[in-house]
């Protein structure tokens, strides 16, 4: 073979990827950008972007604003964007998460979608010497005394979340209702979990059993899944700066890239 072919071949394949880094910067700048925004984003050359946005143009993936003159993706992109939306399934993109979990820090890990109920538990992994739960693939979880509850308490938006908290705190016993703030207990709740990016309880909902839960985001910016980490409070460590919770928001910050999330 020839030195001919191969170097357009090389050619084709680095125009082609010059081409992925325009369209994927143009999506990082929120989809629509001036020329000038755009190379700057990109470290490239204003003239240069411009030929890489013509052939873009040519093949509808990105339009051009004829007032603004902005570019914008096009149709085509955006037909790619929602056949990746129709297959982001948190479960599934969230299961080499909760693997990597259970195999590198040796805890009990599952991830929970809000059910009409409340947080529901959809997939568990346990590690070699399990430790002793009352959680199954099923379990329905406390709002404000789990961990993984604490966190769609905090992020969610809506009444029926707040109305369900609410009906759990007066019916809680005063043991339970001591652990929390007496002015205003659900929103300083949620405010620390706000603050910390996470949710860490401790002998709370099982006595014995520590528990750090963090957010999965979808391509809006909404909660949709929660994945949670937890063990005997003995070997565990609940400390919102420590291995576990890093790990966690980590692994949930990894899934949400995978979602779309922003």
């Amino acid at each position: 073979m020839s030195a001919a072919p191969t170097a357009n071949r090389r050619q084709r394949v680095q125009s082609a990827e010059t081409g992925m880094v325009v369209l994927k910067g143009l999506a990082r700048l929120g989809g629509k950008a001036s020329l000038t925004a755009l190379a700057a984003h990109v470290e490239e050359s204003p003239a240069k972007v411009h030929r890489y946005l013509a052939s873009l143009m040519e093949e509808g993936l990105v339009a051009q604003d004829g007032g603004s003159q902005h570019y914008h993706l096009g149709a085509e992109a955006i037909q790619i964007g929602l056949a990746a939306m129709r297959q982001a399934d948190p479960i599934r993109i969230a299961e080499p998460s909760l693997l990597r979990l259970r195999e590198r820090l040796e805890v009990t890990c599952f991830v929970a979608v809000m059910g009409n109920r409340g947080p529901t538990v959809v997939r568990f992994e346990e590690p070699g010497l399990p430790v002793t739960v009352n959680v199954r693939v099923g379990s329905v979880m406390s709002l404000l005394w789990s961990a993984t509850g604490r966190v769609f308490l905090a992020l969610l938006d809506g009444s029926r979340v707040r109305a369900l908290a609410d009906e759990e705190l007066a019916a809680a016993p005063a043991d339970l209702r001591a652990q929390l703030e007496r002015v205003d207990p659900i929103g300083r709740l949620c405010e620390s979990v706000r603050t910390a990016r996470c949710a860490v309880v401790r002998d709370t909902y099982q006595r014995g059993i520590s528990a750090i839960a963090a957010p999965l985001y979808d391509h809006a910016g909404h909660v949709c899944a929660v994945i949670t980490a937890l063990g005997a409070s003995g070997g565990f460590d609940p400390s919102v700066d420590g291995e576990i919770a890093t790990a966690v928001r980590r692994e949930a910050q990894a899934a949400s890239a995978l979602l779309g999330g922003v």
